[in-house]
């Protein structure tokens, strides 16, 4: 009876360190993803504050959606609709980024990184600094999480390496 390891081409279990790692890399990469589902969240939120009049709102949210409530306060009751539609459509696309960059995928946080970057770059004409620099702090975090990838990485390739080197043929 052959036991995993020995020429069953069954791979060796991972060392315990290894993965413990690649747990702890998964839940920073997880963590660090939350902020596209934070600001996803929270703009929506604001669009909602934004539509029924309240005085406050979130300094979480994204630019494009304030223009996007701006815009549908002049519309009537017509913007409305079409305010909740389109934020959700940019609210969807930052859960999508969520979704793909907490399991890695390098070009969700490429991408979601650039989109709030230019996000936060519409503030600037509206003296929104406050905004401004919680979009830089937003930025921060997700790349840290960004960095994150090239290890999880890194540790993924070594664990198939090692488990095609652990197996005798």
């Amino acid at each position: 009876m052959a036991s995993p390891g020995t020429g069953m081409g069954v791979p060796a279990p991972a060392p315990p360190e290894t993965v413990q790692l690649k747990l702890r890399l998964e839940h920073a990469l997880r963590g660090s993803a939350s902020w596209f589902l934070w600001v996803a969240g929270l703009s929506i939120v604001n669009s909602i504050l934004s539509l029924t009049g309240a005085s406050i709102r979130f300094i979480f949210g994204m630019g494009a959606t304030q223009v996007v409530d701006a815009i549908a306060h002049q519309a009537g009751s017509a913007g409305f609709v079409l305010d909740l539609i389109i934020n959700g459509i940019i609210a969807g696309i930052f859960v999508l980024f969520w979704n793909f960059a907490r399991k890695g995928q390098r070009w969700a946080w490429i991408v979601g990184m650039a989109l709030y970057l230019v996000d936060g770059l519409i503030l600037i004409p509206f003296q929104d600094y406050l905004g401004v620099a919680f979009h830089a702090y937003v930025l921060f975090r997700l790349y840290q999480g960004f960095k994150l990838v090239s290890m999880y990485e890194s540790l993924q390739r070594q664990e198939a390496t090692g488990a095609v080197s652990s197996t005798i043929g």
